[in-house]
């Protein structure tokens, strides 16, 4: 449970949308808003603040909230959900936050990694704890329902049970609270949606498409957790950590030969652990991860370099280049040779299994 704070300020929000609970919580730490291309950005420097808070706010019903700052003092935000009250799908990428209910006591704390999906009822209170100097870095993604639900291609009659209640409570009769388990996959998701570069149209299009999948991945979540699909684990948020940077390393040198016991002794978790921890965050084993990572990266090497399939072969660690060409078509259905020949078509095409 998250502490109470003693000497927090507060920041009521009455707004009726995500650009007026911004402007109001400029109003209390300050700041300056720009505009582009429909993306807005407060920007924050003074001794309440450091850091920016991001939105956007689509068509469809759907805004996007980014906290990328360090509070200098405990803030807490009051919301009246009588006149904004969306469904709150939230993920914390670093730090942690509080909330809790007008109705309720206890504080619950949004852990780092922790896929969080919460909404009031109407004419409660969502209380919203940040504490001070600590890096936050939350994404948010709200959904006002009754204009979701006009959307021709939301089939939200696909979600499960408990889910489908809440989307369908349009005026906002109940309140919903599910705080997940940790899942690293939204880490990479909402990581590479801060990292867009694009400009203008481009980018707005890209992060809308991005909210899509990372909205999905939240859903699927709570639709694992109702089913009790979720993997239980014995691994620790650290060792879940330390297993997310060794993807990562093997991605940027696919090359390398590596082994289960050399990967086990570089960081310190037993060779059951970094399986476990393998499995659970990517579906796959150690050695499973390894070759589609290789896989992956030869298949951008032939669409993107001169090279001939010898040389991307052992460019990315593998010896024998007909077990290569195997695993490729297995893959991807099609061989090497006749991909490179193709290469010209678009390459959503051959993706194949992931």
């Amino acid at each position: 449970m998250y502490a109470e704070p003693t000497t927090a300020i507060e920041i009521n929000i009455t707004a009726k949308d995500t650009e007026g609970t911004v402007r109001q919580i400029q109003d209390i730490i300050g700041g300056k808003i720009e505009e582009r291309w429909g993306e807005y950005m407060l920007t924050v420097n003074n001794l309440n603040a450091h850091g920016t808070i991001r939105f956007i706010t689509f068509d469809w019903g759907v805004n996007l909230l980014e906290y990328d700052i360090i509070f200098h003092k405990e803030f807490v935000l009051v919301m009246d959900a009588s006149e904004y009250n969306p469904i709150h799908f939230a993920y914390c990428l670093t730090g942690h936050c509080g909330h809790r209910f007008g109705y309720q006591k206890e504080i619950h704390t949004l852990e780092q990694f922790q896929s969080v999906i919460i909404t009031s009822r109407d004419g409660g209170h969502n209380y919203g704890y940040f504490p001070k100097e600590e890096k936050l870095e939350i994404n948010v993604i709200q959904i006002a329902r009754k204009k979701y639900l006009q959307k021709r291609l939301n089939n939200v009659s696909q979600l499960n049970e408990k889910l489908y209640k809440v989307f369908m409570d349009e005026d906002h009769e109940k309140a919903f609270a599910y705080f997940g388990t940790f899942n690293l996959k939204l880490a990479d998701q909402i990581g590479a949606l801060r990292k867009i570069k694009q400009k203008g149209m481009i980018r707005i299009l890209q992060i809308e498409g991005m909210i899509y999948q990372i909205l999905s991945m939240h859903i699927q979540q709570h639709d694992r957790a109702m089913k009790e699909e979720v993997l239980p684990t014995t691994l620790l948020k650290r060792e879940l950590r330390l297993i997310r940077s060794l993807a990562k390393k093997i991605i940027k040198d696919v090359a390398k030969d590596y082994s289960l016991e050399q990967l086990s002794e570089e960081t310190g978790l037993p060779q059951a652990k970094l399986q476990e921890g393998f499995k659970l965050l990517y579906a796959r084993t150690v050695t499973e991860y390894i070759r589609h990572v290789r896989l992956e990266a030869a298949r951008d090497l032939i669409r993107t370099t001169d090279m001939n399939i010898s040389e991307i072969v052992y460019s990315i660690g593998f010896s024998s280049r007909s077990y290569f060409s195997k695993i490729f078509k297995e893959k991807y259905d099609i061989s090497p040779n006749d991909f490179k020949n193709r290469t010209e078509l678009p390459i959503e095409e051959f993706v194949g299994v992931s």
